[in-house]
């Protein structure tokens, strides 16, 4: 190969420059070629990353209540229990500082996409509760029905936080 003229219009070189080549212009070619394959590769790689930060971030805002919403049903668990365990008690004015603390709790929690899972009389679902009994199916109950929560369940929008634990009809074997 020999010499060959070169031009550029914007801001290269003069149009009289000559480049002189000892590399075959296929060669050449070939490697203009991968490099811009891996310029692509990498924008298509940088452009997943940005997408993964984003989402991963979107999911950390949108699940970063969890740790202190699980820390927190435990009380709230224990105050409908002590709430239930009130009747005959002389002191309504606590009874009622309880209900509404109980109240500011479950609103706070509601507000940070915490939620109730409805479980008593429902159709056992073993995605969001767990049954830690059978029993024998009551009168007009299906089995597979649940019969009693023994502790509440809740959801962080579409995750379970707390599984419903339960106690479960069963058929028994003469039905």
């Amino acid at each position: 190969m020999g010499r060959e003229a070169v031009s550029e219009d914007e801001g290269g070189a003069p149009e009289d420059t000559e480049i002189v080549q000892d590399v075959p212009i296929e060669t050449l070619e070939e490697r203009i070629s991968h490099l811009e394959k891996e310029l692509q590769y990498s924008a298509a790689e940088m452009s997943n990353m940005r997408q993964k930060a984003a989402k991963e971030r979107s999911e950390a805002i949108r699940f970063g209540p969890s740790s202190l919403a699980r820390k927190i049903l435990p009380l709230i668990g224990n105050m409908e229990r002590a709430l239930n365990q009130s009747d005959g008690v002389d002191n309504l004015g606590f009874i009622e500082g309880v209900r509404m603390t109980l109240r500011g709790l479950r609103t706070a929690l509601e507000s940070e996409g915490v939620s109730h899972i409805e479980s008593m009389g429902e159709k056992f679902d073993p995605t969001k509760m767990e049954a830690i009994a059978m029993i024998p199916s009551p009168e007009g109950v299906d089995s597979g029905t649940v019969v009693e929560v023994v502790e509440e369940g809740y959801m962080i929008h579409d995750r379970v936080l707390r599984a419903s634990r339960v106690i479960v009809s069963e058929s028994t074997e003469d039905e």
